[in-house]
């Protein structure tokens, strides 16, 4: 049976799922096949339950939980960091609200952590690794940046207003839940077992062996150096990615019951998870 993993074609997606893609280990009547895509379109695609496991923003979670379960590994957690609303002028966080702010899509975490932070705002819509040169260019007062842009923008002489992974650990002792992966609900059950475990042990054998695996994830690493990547990878492919853990599923559950109070969702949603064996 073919299994689709559709993910997001960055370096630390590239790192979790190095075993898979290169054939490191039998995973007997199970084939996986890599599906290449930014975050929000994955998103978009979950709705229809297009593929079988995905990576998804833990935001889409509630829309698409009729269609998918949560795996407990492949999560990123922004511990102490995560998406940053940066700008060329230095804002300061009571200035949020009357800023045009260029998003990489409304069912981004990035998104609904800002949404809780700052409550509403102007905003658009934006490729997200177009985001930072069009802050830049002036179109837009501040930016939401995600993946590499998190340790690139200083780059651009852009000035970081608010570090929504920071805030979060800071207020509540927890890492900010942005994405992690998801199955479907109609595969038998024993192949969601079986595909649990098979990428829960990809993401152990590339912390194994990571020299090999951050080789293989540089080829996916826009306008960073090495020592860049390697840092960017550690920072969403760590401990939490492996397993989420009794203190990883509760910051999921926190971060979706903020946004429910808030109205930002349209129900309430517990999130539901397939239990990864340890061995098949």
């Amino acid at each position: 049976m073919k299994i689709r993993v559709a993910h997001s074609p960055d370096s630390d997606d590239a790192f979790m799922f190095y075993a898979l893609a290169n054939n490191k280990f039998d995973t007997g009547d199970l084939e996986f096949e890599n599906i290449l895509s930014d975050i929000e379109t994955l998103n978009q695609k979950a709705l229809k339950g297009e593929y079988e496991v995905s990576a998804v923003s833990i935001h889409a979670y509630p829309y698409i939980s009729d269609k998918y379960q949560m795996l407990s590994s492949g999560a990123s957690m922004g511990d102490g960091y995560g998406p940053m609303l940066v700008s060329k002028k230095p804002y300061k966080v009571e200035e949020i609200n009357r800023l045009r702010i260029a998003i990489p899509g409304k069912r981004t975490s990035a998104f609904l952590a800002l949404r809780i932070f700052a409550g509403t705002f102007e905003y658009d819509v934006v490729p997200f690794d177009q985001i930072m040169e069009r802050v830049v260019s002036g179109e837009f007062e501040a930016g939401l940046i995600i993946h590499e842009g998190q340790l690139t923008y200083g780059k651009s002489g852009l000035h970081n207003i608010v570090d929504l992974g920071a805030w979060f650990k800071d207020k509540f002792k927890l890492p900010l839940p942005l994405g992690g992966n998801v199955i479907r609900r109609d595969l038998p059950e024993d192949v969601k077992r079986r595909a649990a475990y098979f990428l829960k042990k990809s993401i152990a054998h590339s912390l194994e062996n990571r020299k090999n695996a951050l080789d293989y994830a540089l080829g996916f690493a826009r306008g960073m150096d090495d020592n860049l990547a390697d840092k960017f990878v550690g920072m969403y492919v760590n401990d939490w990615t492996l397993d989420y853990g009794e203190k990883g599923e509760k910051a999921i559950q926190l971060f979706l019951d903020m946004a429910y109070e808030r109205s930002l969702l349209p129900a309430r949603c517990v999130a539901e998870f397939v239990e990864t064996p340890e061995k098949i």
